[in-house]
């Protein structure tokens, strides 16, 4: 499964631009271990990808993996675990938004 957001904050650094995409891996992999125990796991494999142009685009690609015993909507619980990535990621841009305005305020 596959989503992108246009975020449009294209004033960050390149260590910014990974904490973000690293944020966004944890977050999905987070609430995926809050319903699912790692024995429930047969695979898993989160891709975060940044594009910056005129927007900043943030692609996320999740594969979740569990064996046909465990009674889990693993499309349902993909995209429940996107969508909260896609809130902490936007709200820590907004943090980085609010740092940055700070900072030419300051200046």
């Amino acid at each position: 499964m596959k989503r992108v957001v246009h975020i449009g904050l294209p004033e960050l650094t390149e260590e910014k631009l990974i904490e973000v995409g690293e944020l966004a891996q944890e977050a999905v992999i987070d609430y995926i271990f809050k319903y699912l125990t790692r024995s429930e796991v047969k695979d898993i494999e989160v891709t975060a990808r940044i594009n910056r142009e005129d927007t900043l685009d943030l692609e996320l690609e999740v594969y979740l993996e569990v064996p046909i015993f465990v009674k889990v909507d693993v499309d349902t619980l993909v995209d429940e675990a996107i969508e909260n990535a896609y809130k902490k990621v936007e709200k820590r841009l907004m943090e980085i938004a609010g740092e940055n305005k700070a900072q030419k305020i300051s200046k």
